[in-house]
Order: C-alpha cells, then sequence, then structure tokens
C-alpha cells in the first residue's frame, strides 16, 4: 500500500553521487513502489540537495526487513560512540 507519507529531514554531512561528493541538506524517507528495486513496495530514502539541483541527490530503495535492521544498526553504532 502506497501511504503518500513523506518525511523531510534536515541533516548535514555529505554524499557522493555521479559528479563526486556533495554536501547534505536533507532527506527524503517515504514508503512507496520501487523505480529499481524488485520489491513491490520499499523504504525510499532520498539524500539530497535541492540547492544544487537534481544530481545532488543518492537514493536508496530497502526492504522492509533490510531498513528496521539498517535503523537498529545505526541506534547501536550511535549508542556505542557516545559523547564523541
Amino acid at each position: 500500500m502506497c501511504t503518500y507519507l513523506t518525511e523531510i529531514v534536515p541533516m548535514s554531512g555529505s554524499a557522493k553521487a555521479g559528479k563526486g561528493w556533495f554536501k547534505l541538506s536533507e532527506s527524503s524517507v517515504y514508503f512507496d513502489h520501487p523505480v529499481h528495486a524488485l520489491l513491490g513496495h520499499s523504504l525510499n530514502i532520498d539524500f539530497r540537495n535541492p540547492d544544487l539541483g537534481p544530481g545532488a541527490r543518492v537514493a536508496v530503495e530497502l526492504s522492509k526487513d533490510g531498513a528496521r535492521n539498517l535503523a537498529l544498526a545505526i541506534l547501536r553504532t550511535l549508542d556505542a560512540a557516545g559523547d564523541l
């Protein structure tokens, strides 16, 4: 089912696309039909900087299990890093 729910998350960091590295300003997270992944639906994350045009975007399409595992791994890693 397409939820049409989209969250835009402000962020800072860097991403690498076809033309090299660019500064991130936000990510977009949504659950919808994938463009490339062989899944009925996927959790899609676009890391982007709209001010730099369409080339400043890195997209991932994840299965539900893969997305949950990634989210848990991120939280475990951040917790283990403490206040570094």
